[in-house]
């Protein structure tokens, strides 16, 4: 696969393509960052794009990680360990992140939880009691709830 751009960018062609690609959804200087990058973009004249998104509010990366967080909380069901780690792996700021985290509901994500364990466990046919709690658990620890949390929620189903 060739990843050379078929075209060569201005510098102001690439800022308008930045600009549509940044208001098309919410992206964060990372994902500009490549964008501009693919469209055969030099480091300099990239940064300069970037602070220039940046300064005319095409990015925010607190709007960014706040969008990012509730959008795979309430649309993927991800925990905040894995939006954490995904956000981590953009670059966000601590910061960022913490605020975007602050922002999920307690009582929501207590409830999408159990809502998740429970469908799981429907889902589970063969195995004893003991093997259907470590399946859910693995499973709800892997779409990146805490695993305390888990355990907690899985012990108080399963005593039922």
């Amino acid at each position: 696969m060739n990843d050379k751009p078929n075209k060569v960018y201005t510098k102001s062609q690439a800022l308008k393509k930045a600009e549509y690609y940044c208001a098309y959804q919410e992206r964060c200087q990372q994902d500009a960052r490549n964008k501009l990058y693919q469209l055969g973009m030099h480091y300099q004249e990239v940064e300069e794009i970037i602070a220039m998104l940046i300064e005319d509010n095409f990015i925010n990366e607190e709007r960014f990680a706040k969008a990012f967080a509730s959008g795979k909380f309430h649309i993927l069901k991800w925990g905040k360990v894995k939006i954490k780690n995904e956000l981590k792996k953009k670059n966000i700021s601590e910061y960022c992140i913490r605020k975007s985290i602050e922002e999920i509901d307690e009582s929501e994500y207590h409830l999408t939880l159990i809502n998740i364990i429970e469908k799981k466990t429907k889902e589970i046919k063969a195995g004893n009691k003991f093997q259907i709690m470590a399946k859910v658990a693995s499973f709800a620890i892997s779409k990146g709830y805490e695993s305390e949390l888990v355990t907690d929620i899985v012990k108080d189903r399963f005593e039922k």
